[in-house]
C-alpha cells in the first residue's frame, strides 16, 4: 500500500529564539564566514537589529571565528582537494574573508607539502599525457597546476 504525505511549502515562522539556536547550530556543523552567515540569515525575513544582535552573540560566544573558518578552509582545500594558494585565495574573496587575514593563515600549508603536492600531481598528470610531444605535454601538465591554483613560478621553480 503506498501512502502520501502532502507537505505545505510555505514559509514556517520561527521565534527569535528559535532562529537563534538554527544560527547556532548551523555555525557548530561547520565552521562558517561571516557571509555565510549572512547569507543564511536572509532566509529569516529578519529586521536590521535581530540580525546585529544573533551576529554579536555568535561572534561572542565564538561560534563564528573567522580565523578559525579561514585556516579549516584553506587546510581542507589544500590537503584534501589539493587546490593551490591562488585557488584558496580567490574562493576566500568571494567568501568576503578579508586579504590580510587569508595571507596570515596561510601557514597552516607546511611549504614541503605544498612542494610535494605540485610534485606529485605533476607526475601523476604527466605520465597520463602519453603520446604527446615532450614540450605539449609540459604545456599542458602546467597549465592543469595553474588552474588547481599553482602558482606558475613555484611550478617552474619545482622542475628548473
Amino acid at each position: 500500500m503506498l501512502i502520501l504525505f502532502c507537505i505545505n511549502m510555505e514559509k514556517k515562522s520561527f521565534t527569535f529564539a528559535e532562529i537563534k539556536l538554527k544560527l547556532v547550530n548551523y555555525c557548530v556543523y561547520q565552521d562558517r564566514c561571516h557571509a555565510e552567515v549572512e547569507q543564511k540569515m536572509k532566509e529569516f525575513l529578519l529586521i536590521e537589529e535581530a540580525k546585529e544582535e544573533i551576529m554579536l552573540y555568535l561572534l561572542k560566544e565564538n561560534y563564528l571565528n573567522e580565523e578559525r573558518f579561514t585556516r579549516s578552509y584553506i587546510r581542507g582545500k589544500f590537503y584534501i582537494k589539493h587546490w593551490g594558494k591562488n585557488k584558496i585565495k580567490i574562493n576566500l574573496k568571494q567568501k568576503q574573508v578579508p586579504e590580510k587575514l587569508i595571507n596570515t593563515c596561510f601557514d597552516e600549508i607546511d611549504e614541503s607539502d605544498y612542494e610535494k603536492t605540485i610534485k606529485k600531481i605533476y607526475e601523476d598528470y604527466y605520465s597520463k599525457q602519453a603520446g604527446l610531444k615532450e614540450y605539449q605535454r609540459k604545456s599542458k601538465t602546467i597549465k592543469y597546476l595553474m588552474s588547481k591554483g599553482f602558482e606558475y613560478e613555484k611550478i617552474n621553480d619545482i622542475f628548473d
